[in-house]
């Protein structure tokens, strides 16, 4: 970056020559890209752009016309300001049209009081501008070095965030589309000052571009995203701390642009990574379930690989299992693996106990995979029965999460495989969620049936094109909520779970039926919908159901 007119008439070289700025102390900050030295009156025809003009205005036109256009074609091609020493043509002051057209058009315009080298006032921005354009490189280098680093170490999300505030000194908020905080660092400051509200603040600030500022906030925020699809935002909340200060502002945003992208790029390259530390048998087990999962094996590679580690999946009925542990404190990064790890083993030990046939192995960073391999006389609810039993008292004696046990439909081909771990993972996914209510399962572990349109929507809560839908269904809604401090989503949400019975949802509101009534035509104005109108109403319910999802 270049420095600014106030910078420049803060060096000793320039300083000497007592400026005084006479008109546009309002554009100080525009960037001296160069410093020219000219006594032409036609000088614009030779410049670029961003050039500071020094002369002592001895070639200036005489006439009020001829100085307004000379200012006029200064600004026109974007001179950062013009600079008149006296002592060879002006003396005391210089001529009012001059004075007028500057401030007119913009333009900062200085006098020097004081006799001045102009070689060395070139001499001294020249030095300057290239000591600021060397900083800059070496300040992009060191962002890239680490942001490399972190990239290669397959850094946490929660690390580059702590990065980057580091780095920038504020604080700094990972988001997804739907405006809910991933990860964040208050670089010192209070964490519930910095969350509070937070979506609602964060729907306000809608800058355009990849990257940008947004003036009323102070918030610099970028898309994070790879391969064409973006799933959040970084944003860098509010100006750089005090210890910046002795750095010019453009400077700094143009330093914080580049770190916030190079961030995001790294982040979006990491969600790609997928990182499992595993023991070679587990590891050689997830491999042929990842291989039938994304076809990368084919289905004679699948079965001769998976007879040779003794467990024969041709002629045998397959049923998907998928694992997952219920939530409790989040645990660090290292720390996860570890549990992962140990619930796979602990998902083998269960096999062997009841002496199944199965392939045993991470899915992600999350789930286990089985592939249960039953023969013709295998009872299929027994086997599932007793595998769940043995794996529950496992885990609790290994003193571990409580296991979410999903099943997909049996298949009776290495063909259909994938098709039953999908859906295991489906219901899987959906479970962990939102269970099914006491009593209504059969069994101890998870089917398809038991999980219905919430679990269904949970399943797709981080797909960007739910939280599109939601945005696009109930975004102006949301907005309206936080603006004026309203409750329409909740008016929205009481009608649709009344059965659209205005009365009964009046009564369920605590209002009367005249004040409901105003409230949900409201909604109405600010959708653009007809709540009369039944697949309206449907797409709204599925929205809010969707956003409940997302918010969880």
């Amino acid at each position: 970056m270049f420095p600014t007119l106030a910078r420049v008439l803060d060096l000793e070289a320039v300083s000497r020559g007592l400026p005084e700025v006479v008109a546009g102390k309002e554009h100080l900050e525009r960037p001296v890209r160069w410093v020219h030295v000219s006594e032409l009156s036609d000088v614009a025809g030779v410049l670029q752009g961003g050039e500071l003009i020094l002369t002592t205005g001895i070639a200036l036109p005489e006439d009020r016309e001829g100085l307004a256009r000379y200012v006029r074609e200064l600004a026109e091609v974007g001179a950062a300001g013009l600079v008149v020493e006296f002592g060879r043509r002006y003396f005391d002051s210089l001529p009012r049209a001059l004075v007028h057209a500057a401030e007119q058009r913009g333009l900062p315009l200085i006098v020097l009081r004081r006799e001045l080298r102009f070689v060395a006032v070139t001499e001294a921005v020249h030095a300057l501008v290239v000591n600021e354009q060397l900083e800059e490189l070496r300040s992009s280098e060191a962002i890239h070095q680490i942001f490399n680093e972190l990239a290669v170490e397959g850094a946490e999300p929660v690390e580059v965030v702590r990065e980057v505030s580091r780095m920038a000194q504020a604080p700094v908020v990972l988001e997804n589309l739907s405006h809910q905080v991933l990860a964040y660092d208050p670089a010192g400051q209070s964490a519930q000052v910095l969350l509070a509200g937070w979506e609602s603040r964060s729907r306000g600030v809608r800058p355009t571009g990849r990257t940008g500022h947004d003036p009323r906030t102070g918030w610099l925020v970028t898309q994070v995203g790879a391969r064409g699809h973006d799933w959040g935002r970084l944003v860098l909340v509010g100006a750089p701390s005090s210890a910046q200060e002795d750095v010019a502002p453009e400077t700094a945003s143009h330093r914080h642009t580049m770190l916030l992208e190079r961030a995001a790029a790294t982040l979006a390259l990491n969600r790609l990574l997928v990182r499992d530390r595993e023991s070679l048998e587990r590891q050689t087990h997830r491999t042929l379930l990842s291989g039938i999962l994304t076809h990368a094996l084919t289905v004679s590679d699948v079965a001769l690989r998976a007879n040779a580690l003794g467990v024969p999946l041709e002629g045998r009925r397959l049923v998907g299992v998928v694992l997952r542990q219920r939530h409790g404190t989040a645990p660090a990064a290292l720390e996860a693996q570890s549990r992962l790890r140990d619930f796979t083993e602990t998902a083998a030990a269960a096999v062997r106990e009841k002496r199944l046939t199965a392939l045993v192995g991470a899915l992600d960073d999350e789930a286990v995979g089985l592939l249960v391999s039953l023969g013709s006389r295998d009872d299929e609810h027994s086997a599932l029965e007793g595998f769940a039993s043995s794996l529950r008292r496992l885990a609790l004696e290994a003193e571990e999460l409580e296991p979410v046990i999903a099943v997909g439909s049996s298949v009776g081909s290495v063909r259909d495989a994938r098709r039953t771990l999908v859906e295991a993972t489906q219901v899987a996914d959906a479970a962990l969620h939102d269970s099914p209510a006491s009593g209504a399962r059969s069994a101890s572990y998870y089917r398809l049936p038991d999980v219905r349109l919430r679990g269904l929507l949970h399943l797709l809560r981080d797909d960007a094109r739910l939280q599109t839908y939601v945005e696009r269904e109930l975004g102006p809604l949301l907005a309206y909520d936080a603006e004026h401090n309203s409750q329409l989503i909740q008016m929205l949400r009481i009608y649709l779970e009344q059965g659209r019975n205005k009365s009964a949802a009046a009564d369920a509101a605590h209002l009367s039926r005249p004040s409901f009534y105003d409230r949900l035509h409201k909604v109405e104005r600010v959708l653009g919908v007809d709540l009369d109108q039944v697949e309206s109403c449907l797409s709204l319910h599925v929205a809010l159901l969707s956003l409940d999802a997302v918010r969880r």
